[in-house]
């Protein structure tokens, strides 16, 4: 009997890795003059963090964390998110004391134990970023437009940035109070999920796709009609803001966080084109988590983009393996050591090269050349090995020449690193 993968845990294959390389070099290269730099997290945590971050009632930390004990005792969670392990070692690190504003990112697996489905998996991948130390609406506009930037540049098709706000502890609990008052008064039309947690985690009920909850929350009160002086404020500007950076926006006063960190503005990136999964990215303003979990009272905004969504978007658009620069098809036991030596060569200078190990006939190693879609092909046998020369064939300009061996490294490193 075979051993298979685990469910919902999917293997990465050449052919799609390219893809995934692409989107994650993107992402590099977008956020690096917003002035965000890696960061590299452990995969494990210990649970408390998630309890005392994401928040105990939470779909998370009750239904979907793997956690478990290790053998000293210690109650381990293979990581669910990653901004709460940012703020850890941010805290843990004493980043604040270098500069007073921090701006990381991360890439890297996630952790949830759910039903497997189109878009949501066990294992599932994210870029994100997180900015620390900055409370002005000016910042939440530029991480929306960098987020922004990021899906124009890696062309994801039929997305739209949505914003909300959440208020601040301040007027949230007002706000709150009335919510539970509403869904009170139609507990019948509940599912049992929201039945269960309306008392204890009433925004939740905005956000579930039961088409009785969300009939029944129809005319439910929003945060926005209910936002202090100083949340209605930010949240204006941050549209103005929004405005100036010609970034296109939807407001969405039904949206909320599954996390309970969140505060003031929140966002999301929604598609139409993944069914019930849709949303590719979201993050929002978090200034209370820091201290919550034990750092300094700093503020922070992040988001997080799930990397099988946008590749699922991406469909066949996806990005094609690398060419070898060069084959080399050899004939002959003399030729075959000439042949892996100069392959060798190349390969030490950064040059994509292969060639067949197993002595197979020219035939078939020009079927692998084409099968690999060479851009050039060597062919080398005894006799040319003789005349010290060998053919070099370029294959997309259909043209064939005789290549002096003696300086043939050189020349090739210098053509092929030189286009």
């Amino acid at each position: 009997m075979s051993i298979t993968g685990i469910k919902g845990m999917n293997d990465i294959l050449p052919g799609e890795v390219e893809t995934w390389q692409q989107l994650e070099n993107q992402a590099r290269a977008i956020f690096s003059p917003f002035g965000f730099h890696e960061i590299r997290l452990p995969v494990l945590e210990k649970t408390e963090l998630f309890c005392r971050s994401i928040g105990e009632t939470t779909d998370i930390v009750e239904k979907e964390m793997y956690t478990f004990d290790d053998k000293g005792g210690t109650s381990m969670t293979l990581r669910p998110e990653g901004t709460a392990p940012v703020m850890r070692a941010f805290i843990e690190h004493k980043l604040y004391a270098k500069d007073p504003v921090s701006k990381l990112y991360y890439i890297g697996p996630m952790f949830r134990h759910e039903r497997p489905q189109k878009g949501r998996y066990r294992q599932f991948h994210q870029i994100g970023a997180e900015v620390i130390g900055i409370d002005d609406p000016k910042i939440d506009a530029q991480v929306l437009a960098m987020l922004s930037h990021f899906f124009e540049t890696a062309k994801i098709p039929d997305v739209e940035l949505q914003i909300n706000s959440l208020g601040c502890p301040q007027c949230r609990p007002g706000y709150r109070e009335s919510l539970i008052t509403f869904l009170d008064q139609r507990i019948d039309s509940l599912c049992q999920d929201c039945k269960r947690r309306y008392t204890t985690n009433p925004l939740r009920v905005l956000d579930c796709k039961a088409a009785g909850c969300k009939e029944a929350t129809g005319e439910a009160p929003a945060m926005l009609d209910n936002l202090c002086e100083g949340c209605e404020a930010h949240f204006a500007k941050v549209k103005d803001y929004l405005d100036d950076l010609s970034v296109s926006y939807r407001v969405n006063n039904r949206m909320v966080r599954g996390l309970d960190y969140y505060t003031k503005t929140t966002f999301e990136m929604v598609t139409g084109s993944l069914g019930a999964q849709n949303a590719v990215a979201a993050g929002g303003r978090y200034d209370g988590l820091i201290k919550e979990i034990g750092g300094p009272e700093l503020p922070g905004i992040g988001f997080a983009i799930g990397l099988e969504r946008l590749v699922l978007m991406l469909g066949e658009e996806t990005a094609a393996a690398e060419r070898p620069e060069l084959f080399i098809a050899t004939l002959g036991e003399k030729a075959t050591q000439a042949g892996f030596t100069l392959l060798t060569k190349l390969q030490r200078h950064g040059i994509h090269a292969e060639m067949e190990y197993t002595g197979k006939s020219l035939k078939a190693q020009l079927r692998r050349a084409d099968k690999l879609q060479a851009k050039r092909v060597l062919i080398l046998g005894e006799d040319e090995l003789e005349r010290g020369v060998g053919q070099l064939r370029y294959m997309d300009e259909s043209r064939q020449q005789e290549a002096d061996l003696k300086g043939l490294d050189d020349r090739l490193i210098s053509e092929i690193h030189g286009a």
